[in-house]
């Protein structure tokens, strides 16, 4: 699933707790440690695997946060790895992570993310909650909205639950199925903002059922090394289900490429496609920008029914725990498939640096450049 915007950590990183009653133990029995010596030895040990050993492996960690979007912030997040079968050394750990957030705009966001693999990757379930309160900007709906009008200010609140569940049915393909619980609610409108929905209801509750069909080879799942990733996502959102006005059908495609180019070096590729029919409320448009894709660009700018975007990427490991990026990309937001412009696809491309949080779960600091825009953001785990 999307990995989807995490807005989490950042430079320096101060121990707030340890995960498990041992850390704790060690870190109220090592009274002549100096402070900085324990966060030295905390972090230390938090990239060797103790799946094997521990029920669940967690580190916590918090800082300062830092997107486009929301601007500086303080962040916590609790990061764990854990087997259902800590005999099993050949599936890939599960995955958890917990995060919050608050920042000077008065954006406030908590929720749960992670990935639980069941023995031999028979079997996934993937999940996201959050609950998100954001100031933003709002420029309409379209290309031509976001390049030319003049922003204007709402407050968005937004509820959200996704449940995804494959099975393996041969090799490495999957089928599976989902629901998406979305609640957003807009606030302190203006006139302008009105005009800029086109005076659609502001608050809209919608429930999607849907399928999905995927084919993954990746070695894992937050930080990819080698593999392919294909998935194809068909969802329903009902009329009867919730109170938007129309029924619409969202499409999502995702076709990824990982592989190892030389010693510590690894090119990533990323096409990612939303397709939405009509009757898609102003609320769940496709979005460009944001932490994971078209980096840099203010999420929401430019917002239609439609939303394509490629990427390249080259991870390389610098020293010891740390690592750095380049990419390069383009996206394009469109009403309908007749309506696509080539000349309305948007640049970006960026650099990054990388420390390694646990053992292959990365904290991420990014800066991305854009048409007429630029931003720094950092986040947790790879950005596809």
């Amino acid at each position: 699933m999307r990995c989807r915007r995490w807005l989490l950590v950042a430079g320096l990183l101060l121990v707030v707790g340890a995960g498990r009653a041992e850390g704790l133990d060690s870190l109220s029995q090592s009274p002549r440690k100096g402070l900085v010596r324990r966060v030295v030895d905390y972090f230390g040990q938090s990239t060797v695997d103790r799946t094997a050993e521990r029920a669940i492996d967690f580190t916590f960690a918090g800082g300062p946060s830092y997107s486009k979007t929301t601007e500086l912030g303080l962040g916590l997040l609790g990061s764990g790895l854990y087997r259902l079968d800590r005999q099993d050394s050949v599936t890939p750990p599960s995955d958890i992570s917990f995060y919050g957030t608050i920042s000077t705009t008065g954006f406030y966001s908590l929720g749960a993310t992670g990935n639980t693999i069941f023995r031999d990757r028979n079997r996934r379930l993937s999940y996201e909650l959050s609950f998100t309160s954001s100031p933003r900007d709002l420029w309409g709906i379209g290309y031509q909205a976001g390049r030319t009008n003049p922003p204007t200010k709402i407050l968005e609140q937004r509820y959200a639950l996704e449940v995804q569940f494959r099975q393996r049915i041969v090799a490495d393909a999957y089928l599976g199925a989902l629901i998406d619980l979305d609640y957003r609610r807009g606030r302190d409108f203006d006139a302008t903002a009105d005009a800029y929905i086109h005076h659609q209801r502001r608050e809209y509750l919608a429930t999607g059922v849907g399928l999905l069909a995927e084919y993954d080879t990746r070695d894992f799942i937050p930080n990819p090394s080698r593999g392919v990733y294909l998935a194809l996502q068909q969802i329903l959102y009902a009329r009867g289900l919730g109170n938007c006005s129309d029924s619409f059908w969202r499409t999502i495609f995702t076709a990824d490429y990982y592989r190892q180019v030389w010693r510590g070096g690894v090119l990533a590729f990323d096409l990612y496609g939303e397709l939405n029919t009509k009757g898609t409320p102003w609320t769940m448009l496709a979005r460009l920008g944001g932490s994971a894709r078209m980096r840099g660009y203010y999420e929401g700018q430019y917002a239609d029914r439609n939303l394509v975007v490629g990427q390249v990427e080259l991870r390389q490991h610098l020293w010891r725990r740390f690592g750095g990026v380049v990419w390069g990309g383009a996206g394009n937001v469109f009403p309908r498939m007749s309506s696509f412009r080539w000349a309305e696809t948007l640049p970006n491309y960026g650099l990054g640096l990388r420390w390694e949080l646990k053992k292959r779960v990365n904290v991420r600091m990014d800066y991305g450049f854009g048409r007429a825009t630029s931003g720094f953001l950092l986040s947790i785990n790879e950005a596809f």
